[in-house]
This record gives structure tokens, sequence and C-alpha cells, in this order.
């Protein structure tokens, strides 16, 4: 097998050069790959089973019936939005919508062009590649992809030097589904080659709700539906940490040798891990509060902030606070950085409270 099929790595957060794995942390983590491994079906296989990003899913459908209709592949796809939204997960239904072969590999594990050529040439015809992080992809690698994306040939070079010459290989019609977090780092011709671009957004609580529910029958967990609700609040909008919640959730309930979670368990269960009623964990609140009362609320640069939290500014950037602007209570300006109104109530309701208290 090729190295650039080889599973990916878990991502987490890294401080002093260990990796630390985060409850709330949306990338995915030993637990997580643990947990699918043991439970597979836990991921969708057709759109009827994959719960949310309606508008999404619905644009999708119609896209693979056309294919199917048309007896053509399906044009290239990104998708794009914060991590553990299901965007792995879409690219494999789409290939099994379209009863393809689906290929899946990273950006990072693509290092030089040969690489690509091997995947490429490696395809069947209609197969479903699945590039995640594609944004992290080389110069050298894209201008490989560009007419394999659009005419199905592979240029390369043969020999060196002056004897060196370009050839056109032909290559299987396929359909490529990248998958990336920051959609501004890719460049213009390569994102202008993507026929269906498509935004997953966060999961409101009722979507979250839901996935619990379905989550939980196939894990043989007890789960009321106040339960499943009060962890869908606090898990920041992602189904990846929702499932981890509902499983560290239960881990508590036999070791409490209940039977069921309920609202109350479900509340005092996380409190215990730190989580409060708005899914923010313990750094979550202390960056709101070095806003607060260091910076008098604020602006502060982002480099202020990372030196007062003794933090990597890209981790600040990437993983802390895109849900603190999300959610208001951190605004982001040419200035700096603010906290908000809601986000000053917030901190102010939480002082002196146990996490997860009401």
């Amino acid at each position: 097998m090729s190295e650039a099929f080889l599973p990916s790595s878990t991502s987490t957060v890294t401080q002093a050069g260990m990796k630390i794995e985060r409850i709330v942390g949306s990338e995915v983590g030993l637990e997580d790959e643990l947990l699918e491994a043991a439970k597979p079906e836990l991921r969708p296989l057709n759109f009827d089973d994959y719960l949310g990003q309606v508008h999404v899913k619905e644009n999708l459908k119609i896209y693979v019936k056309s294919a199917l209709q048309r007896e053509a592949v399906l044009d290239h796809v990104i998708l794009h939005g914060p991590p553990g939204l299901g965007k792995t997960t879409l690219a494999r239904i789409l290939a099994n919508e379209l009863n393809a072969p689906f290929y899946e590999t990273r950006g990072p594990a693509i290092e030089r062009p040969g690489d690509l050529a091997g995947i490429l040439t490696g395809l069947q015809p209609g197969s479903v590649l699945f590039v995640d992080e594609i944004h992290r992809l080389s110069i050298k690698v894209e201008e490989v992809l560009y007419s394999a994306m659009e005419d199905f040939q592979l240029d390369i070079i043969v020999g060196q030097g002056p004897a060196a010459r370009a050839m056109r290989m032909p290559l299987p019609q396929f359909t490529l589904v990248g998958a990336t977090t920051r959609l501004a780092l890719l460049s213009k011709p390569l994102l202008d080659r993507f026929g269906i671009q498509e935004r997953l957004e966060f999961y409101d609580s009722d979507a979250l709700c839901n996935i619990l529910q379905r989550s939980a029958r196939i894990l043989g967990i007890q789960v009321t539906e106040e339960g499943a609700r009060e962890i869908a609040e606090r898990a920041r909008g992602t189904p990846r940490i929702a499932n981890r919640l509902l499983k560290r959730v239960w881990d508590f309930t036999v070791g409490f040798g209940k039977t069921s979670i309920d609202r109350v368990l479900a509340d005092a269960v996380l409190g215990r891990q730190g989580i409060d009623s708005c899914g923010l964990e313990r750094i979550d609140r202390q960056i709101l509060s070095i806003v607060a009362e260091q910076y008098s609320g604020g602006p502060v640069g982002i480099e202020a902030l990372a030196a007062t939290l003794n933090e990597d500014r890209a981790t600040l950037e990437e993983v802390y606070e895109p849900y603190l602007v999300y959610r208001g209570f951190l605004a982001r300006g040419s200035r700096g950085r603010m906290l908000t109104a809601k986000g000053r109530a917030h901190i102010e309701a939480a002082a002196g409270l146990l996490p997860g208290t009401r």
C-alpha cells in the first residue's frame, strides 16, 4: 500500500512536544478512532442515515441523481467547514450512492508529484478519490492535479536535461472530493476546478440530539431525550464531540450504578469534566477572563494574548478562538480580540460556580 493511503495520525493540541487529547476537541482523537473501529456503523453509509446539514445533503442528492441518470462521473466536489462536521462521512456516502470505488488520502501525505501520479494511475473508472486537508498540497502537486481534474490526463516529464520530453498519460474518469477547514488557503486555479462547492455549518441542538439518539441505539446506551439534549447543548455544534461526550457520560453512568442517562446526570458528569452549559472548557473560560480582567475587555493582540496564556499563537487561532467567536463570546477585529457583552455575561455567571451548575 502506498504511504499516501496510510491512515492519518490523530490531530490534537500540542504543548511542549506533547499531544494533549481534548474532550471537546473537534479533531480526530485516539478515542474516536477506537470507537469507530469497534462500531463502524456509527458513520452513516447513505443520505437517509446522515442527519443534519439538510441544505448540503439535498444539493448533493440532486447532483448524484443527475450523474447516475446521465451515466457520467460526478463533478469534482469541495467540502469545507470546521473539523468534525462530517466531511469525510459525506465523501464516503457519495461513493456509496454512486456505487463507486472509494479511495482516501490526505494532503500532507502527497509530498511529491510522483506520489499523486501513483494514486491517480491506480484509480478505477468512476472512482471517488477523497483528499482530506487538501489545502496542504504543495504547488508542484497542485500543478499535476490541474490536468488530471480537467482533462483526465496526467502530464509527466520523461528523461532529464536536453533529452527530457513531456508526455500525457490518459487517466480513468474519476471524482475528486476535497475537504478543508481553511478554504482561503486553496489556490484559485485549484478551487475553480471544483464544480460543486459546499460549506458545512455547525449543527443545532435538535440535529445533534437526533444524532446522539441514533448513536445511543447503536452503542446500546440508554439515554432520555432530555439527557441527549443536555449533551447536545454542550457538544459545540459538532457530532464528533457529541458522540465522545455521550461515551464519556455513559462510562460515569455505569460507574455510578445507573441504567440511563438523564438530564441531571448528564449535567453532573459534564460539569465534573469541566464543560459548562455552553460547551466551554477551562481554557476557554480562562481566555475570556484574561481578556476581561488583564486587558479591560480588549482589544488585545493575538501575540500578547498567546504570551499571557503561554500558548502557541496558531493553537489559539485554530483551536480555541473559532468556537468562542462562533458563539459570540469573543470578537476579532483589525486591532485585536475583544470580549463581547455576551462573553462578559457568561464569565460573570460562571464566577464562583462549578462548571455545569445552573
